[in-house]
């Protein structure tokens, strides 16, 4: 029989249940202006990077890999950190790097000046979703959690969006004048990202800074919790072929102008900044790795229909087509993305949160680091090859999201107690199975609670969320 003991001196969670108005619109506005900093620089990296520092794109590319895989190495202390000061802290400490960073590039008159720069930017672009998803963790629970990630990844893609549009005005700027203005713009937006965030009330307590003997052997432990991060490195490919791969298909073997070729993109991130936040109260009605590993079939099925279109549409009826599966495949993201996110979030114990979700991001930034390799070479092998591959991966990531479901946390599970389909009355050892005995004793408090007043908390919250006051 496990141990379901509960430590006396397991650290304790003090999130506010639910942030207040103001804290809301500090915490969406910082998203809001670091995800323009986003829309400007990612899909200008190269062309930015090459005008401000006169290298070639050779040695870009390779001083941005080298950076980026560095930048990996510097994970697992970002979840120490953010365990140590809490999510807040770390959050404005990475903006402010990037605020510095962007700021030097026009310096960077040396390779060493440039990988240097380059890494201190990798580091703070790495380093943000853990730590903001912490910040979100420490402010709210239960389903006023899952409200904040919504509205946080709709503003991001919104962000995205009206960063790209002005980047274009800034190009149209003759010589490096206009990369140099991006540039300063870059950093005066993640500075104002930074701000906001400081302004934003502190709401960890000492308490919960985790035991000598707690760190990244429990989340190594936690088989469970690795199953989740598994699935999700899964399905990441799917999400990274549409700036990767699709563009080079529809060109290849679509025959779609190349000025139509970025309208998918535009249709996917319009769709996602409008529909975010109402597809994740659809998604509260059913169990997070349920409606996650639904939104996985869906994006294998857009994957067959473009598999398929090379051989059934063209000429003018193409871009409609196109469109059509565009659609289907926002509809998986807009299913499989909030309440995978969620799960992260709320299946992490609060005292080592910051751990949790640093080995979380590992799933999205090794997927980034090993997708162009892997990408590039399906899309050498045949117009169709990419897309079975891709299929296969994330229905395998779906039904690693189904295996995983029975020994998740009740309250991870679902947004309520009642109905989750988790065996065991609430403590944390009839819940966690195959996590040992001292990562469940360990969790048993937060489970407990979690899971004995869920229904009554989250039955509340569930009924004020249904608009979007506060927004």
């Amino acid at each position: 029989m496990e141990d379901t003991s509960v430590r006396s001196d397991a650290p304790a969670a003090v999130p506010a249940s639910r942030p207040d108005a103001r804290t809301r619109r500090r915490l969406v506005s910082a998203s809001l202006a670091g995800s323009i900093g986003d829309g400007i620089y990612v899909p200008l990296t190269m062309l930015f990077l090459h005008s401000l520092t006169g290298l070639s794109l050779t040695s870009i590319g390779a001083g941005l890999t080298v950076a980026g895989l560095c930048a990996l190495a510097f994970m697992p202390a970002t979840g120490v950190l953010i365990d140590r000061f809490g999510g807040r802290r770390v959050l404005i400490g990475v903006l402010a790097l990037r605020a510095i960073g962007f700021a030097a590039y026009p310096f960077a008159d040396t390779y060493p000046a440039f990988l240097t720069i380059a890494l201190v930017v990798a580091v703070g672009m790495w380093a943000s979703s853990p730590s903001q998803h912490a910040l979100i963790g420490d402010l709210a629970r239960g389903v006023e959690r899952d409200r904040l990630l919504a509205w946080d990844r709709s503003l991001r893609n919104a962000g995205m969006g009206c960063g790209s549009l002005a980047a274009a005005g800034m190009l149209a700027w003759n010589g490096t004048t206009g990369f140099v203005v991006a540039a300063e713009a870059l950093a005066a937006v993640f500075a104002l990202s930074a701000v906001l965030v400081a302004r934003i009330p502190h709401v960890r307590g000492r308490a919960e800074r985790p035991a000598a003997r707690d760190g990244y052997r429990q989340v190594l432990a936690d088989r469970p919790y690795l199953l989740v991060t598994t699935a999700n490195f899964l399905v990441a490919f799917g999400y990274t072929t549409q700036a990767m791969a699709l563009p080079v298909f529809l060109t290849r073997d679509i025959a779609l102008p190349d000025a139509l070729a970025g309208i998918v993109f535009a249709v996917n991130t319009a769709l996602v900044a409008l529909l975010g936040v109402p597809a994740t109260r659809l998604t509260l009605r059913a169990r997070r790795t349920r409606a996650a590993a639904l939104g996985a079939v869906v994006f294998a099925l857009s994957f067959a229909a473009f598999a398929a279109l090379p051989h059934l549409v063209g000429g003018p009826n193409a871009l409609v087509a196109v469109l059509t599966v565009a659609v289907l495949y926002t509809a998986g993201e807009l299913l499989h993305s909030a309440p995978s996110q969620s799960l992260s979030v709320q299946a992490a114990p609060d005292h080592l949160r910051g751990r949790y979700l640093s080995v979380y991001q590992l799933s999205w930034s090794v997927c980034r680091t090993v997708a162009p390799l892997l990408l590039g070479f399906l899309l050498d092998a045949g117009p169709w090859q990419l897309w079975a591959v891709l299929a296969l991966l994330v229905l395998t990531g779906a039904a690693v999201l189904l295996c995983a479901e029975r020994s998740l946390p009740a309250h991870a599970v679902g947004t309520s107690g009642a109905g989750v389909g988790v065996s065991g009355t609430g403590d944390g050892g009839g819940i966690r199975a195959g996590v040992g005995a001292g990562a469940t004793a360990r969790r048993g408090a937060a489970d407990q609670q979690a899971v004995a007043g869920a229904a009554g908390r989250d039955d509340a919250r569930r009924s004020a969320y249904t608009g979007t006051t506060g927004r």
